[in-house]
């Protein structure tokens, strides 16, 4: 998870194939590209609590403070996260993923950019998305071409992306991977490929709504679980032995599935004949 999403599912509006090139990052140039406007983006009032808590906690990780996140799912079970983690220069299990990604290169949720800066430096065309403007900020800070837009809503290069990244459990953006993984496969270029980090096989795939928590990162001892109702958002997690199940519901074929340094990761791509 690396930020909750506007789950609005609007139909796109003059959103062509003819849009805006994705943009390289030019000496001395820092956030977007030619071209490449950055509108309001307008959040539903049961998200802005949500958007505003994981806001606060990447400034608070950006500082270099220990930055924890508890979202809490229907069933009540927590699943933990630490903002800081995504402030880093680079996180354990990530080379795979930059490995692969050869081409025009699409990070959705990006965060605060450690994976789209990381991609810059390697020479790649690439963009990072988020509906949070604290990760868009940050992203730029550090290098990275960042816009602030929902995934569902008009984008630049729509069929030109040759990758999608749905990195850090951002397969859960909108709680609707399906819905995701077809929005996705409408960005990418007819043999363009969705890499998407999962949760590993036996922790069970979930959907729908659940509450966001900011636990004190001060308090003694280990961190506390969510108290209070906590900030709704719909979210979702998909296990890495679901991931089969799910490509067919979204039209995708599973190229592969790997692991590295305890994190698991599959690569889709639109299946034979789809439409």
């Amino acid at each position: 998870m690396r930020g909750p999403a506007d789950g609005g599912r609007r139909r796109r509006r003059h959103e062509t194939g003819s849009g805006p090139r994705p943009c390289r990052r030019r000496a001395g140039r820092r956030g977007r590209g030619p071209g490449m406007s950055a509108p309001t983006v307008v959040c539903p009032p049961g998200d802005r609590a949500a958007l505003d808590a994981f806001d606060r906690a990447l400034y608070r990780a950006s500082a270099g403070a220990r930055s924890p996140l508890i979202l809490r799912d229907a069933n009540g079970r927590e699943h933990h996260a630490d903002a800081a983690d995504w402030c880093a220069g680079h996180r354990p299990g990530d080379s795979g993923l930059l490995d692969r990604c050869t081409g025009a290169t699409l990070d959705v949720g990006c965060g605060p950019g450690r994976l789209t800066e990381a991609l810059l430096r390697r020479g790649r065309t690439a963009l990072g998305i988020d509906v949070s403007a604290a990760a868009v900020r940050l992203a730029q800070a550090r290098g990275a071409t960042a816009l602030r837009r929902d995934v569902f809503r008009p984008l630049p290069g729509r069929g030109r992306w040759e990758h999608v990244l749905l990195a850090d459990g951002n397969v859960g953006i909108g709680g609707d991977p399906v819905a995701l993984l077809r929005r996705c496969r409408e960005l990418l270029t007819p043999d363009g490929r969705v890499h998407a980090e999962l949760s590993p096989p036996g922790a069970g795939s979930w959907a729908g709504p659940a509450t966001l928590h900011t636990p004190d990162p001060g308090a003694a001892g280990p961190v506390p679980g969510g108290a209070g109702p906590g900030a709704p958002l719909r979210w979702a997690q998909v296990a890495a032995d679901d991931l089969e199940a799910l490509a067919r519901s979204s039209a995708l074929d599973v190229i592969e599935t790997w692991t590295e340094e305890g994190r698991w990761f599959g690569t889709l791509t639109a299946a034979r004949g789809a439409s």
